[in-house]
């Protein structure tokens, strides 16, 4: 199914977008076929919307097809062919590597890939590191717990792949990575921002080493949204003293997009992989240009074993006007991933992006990285309260940070917030996905 070159070459970050767009039409029509005709979850969801292969002409065309929800995976699953489902289109004994999400926000989907599959997440993230200046010569660390999550396996194999040195640093403790990165000299990271300011914190609090001496010049990061947000790239970057890169993907979706050494304040959609579809959340209009935020339907054009055909991912996006002067052609999402459609809710009759929250506090000097944002109500009332550590020798200061802290939280999110000082050290810290914004109105709903 997959032998033409022309899907895998390289200079396909520099295609011209009139044949990028006719490449990606050609595999959208053939990842639908191949849905439809070897996964039963599809057929019965394109039989039951009318749509058959033979309909798909044109970019046109694929917006009758039907998007698939987090929530009918969840469904499929744990049945036959077990654990997986009627949306495997392949026999089991071609399956040979299972992850499944993180369960952040629900039961974990499992996904299946066969070996193939293996290899196009690796070359997906090969495109991210080589953009990002990873080389042969480079060490790469990376401080991640390897388990049935997929976060950075994929960016392993993509660094062997480009011809990295690869370190795992899966079963150490904090201290004992940040000993070993100074003890091997690695030169670049891979890690979530919540981790990346974490190993910082740890090195210079508990071990007197100060994270910039250890010689890592870049670190990509994924799994959240804090390597877009200003005030937060900017804490890592200082602390590390390296450049920061961020990326963006998804268990069920692959490595879809990434920021190039050029940093234009946006990601690049490998588009030669990936079709990406900008829906407007009350029309349900595909939005093609730029200026207006809509949610990301994605299609993972080259995935066999469990296809990802037209995903409603509901990452909040938005097309850049400007083309990248990286010269890539692949088009950029304008400040990357802006949130989630189902992290954006209502407090107060205001819409309130947790994202927001974090591009305040990383803001404030006297803070530490660690917060936690808890909405509930107050019989009809909606209440919103922020809880920040104070840094050593900031406490002195608490009034005047608490009034800038509250000034730019009313200017960035319309709200007011009671606010709740900490010693340093005592909110949780986190290693993967952080869990800092909590809804406890839905929990009494429910």
């Amino acid at each position: 199914m997959y032998t033409d070159q022309e899907y895998w070459n390289p200079i396909a970050e520099t295609l011209e977008p009139e044949r990028l767009r006719r490449l990606q039409l050609a595999k959208f029509r053939r990842i639908f076929a191949w849905a439809y005709e070897r996964s039963k979850f599809h057929r019965r969801l394109y039989d039951a919307a009318g749509v058959t292969p033979a309909d798909i002409r044109s970019f046109a065309d694929i917006a009758r097809v039907p998007k698939v929800e987090k929530s009918m995976m969840r469904d499929i699953q744990r049945k036959d062919p077990f654990p997986y489902g009627e949306a495997l289109c392949v026999p089991l004994e071609e399956v040979s590597e299972f992850r499944q999400t993180s369960g952040t926000t629900g039961q974990p989907v499992y996904q299946a890939d066969t070996w193939q599959d293996w290899e196009w997440w690796a070359e997906c993230w090969a495109y991210i590191l080589w953009s990002q200046g990873y080389r042969p010569t480079d060490r790469v660390f990376i401080p991640f717990g390897y388990n049935i999550f997929v976060a950075f396996w994929a960016g392993h194999y993509a660094a062997e792949k480009i011809g990295c040195e690869v370190v795992p640093g899966g079963v150490l403790d904090t201290p004992a990575r940040i000993l070993k990165i100074q003890e091997l000299k690695a030169t670049a990271m891979m890690a979530t921002p919540t981790y990346v300011l974490g190993m910082a914190d740890t090195a210079v609090a508990k071990m007197g080493i100060d994270p910039a001496s250890l010689g890592i010049d870049k670190i990509t990061c994924a799994g959240e949204p804090g390597a877009n947000i200003a005030a937060t790239k900017k804490r890592m970057e200082r602390a590390w003293n390296a450049k920061v890169y961020d990326h963006a993907g998804a268990t069920e979706t692959g490595a879809w997009s990434y920021e190039c050494r050029h940093q234009p304040g946006g990601l690049h959609v490998n588009e030669a992989f990936f079709l990406v579809e900008i829906e407007d959340m009350e029309s349900g209009e595909i939005i093609e240009s730029p200026g207006r935020r809509g949610k990301m339907i994605i299609t993972a054009l080259d995935r066999q074993a469990q296809p990802c055909v037209r995903f409603d991912a509901k990452d909040v996006i938005e097309w850049d006007a400007d083309p990248c002067p990286c010269g890539r052609t692949f088009r950029l999402l304008k400040g990357g991933v802006a949130g989630r459609a189902d992290d954006i809710t209502k407090v107060k009759g205001v819409l309130l992006a947790p994202a927001a929250i974090e591009e305040v506090v990383r803001g404030v000097e006297g803070l530490g990285d660690e917060y936690e944002v808890i909405v509930d109500k107050l019989g009809d009332v909606d209440r919103i309260k922020l809880k920040v550590e104070l840094l050593p020798g900031a406490e002195n200061r608490g009034k005047e940070i608490e009034s800038r802290l509250k000034d730019q939280l009313r200017v960035q999110t319309n709200l007011g917030y009671r606010i709740e000082f900490y010693d340093y050290g005592r909110l949780p810290r986190y290693e993967v996905k952080a869990q800092r914004f909590k809804d406890l109105r839905k929990k009494k709903e429910g």
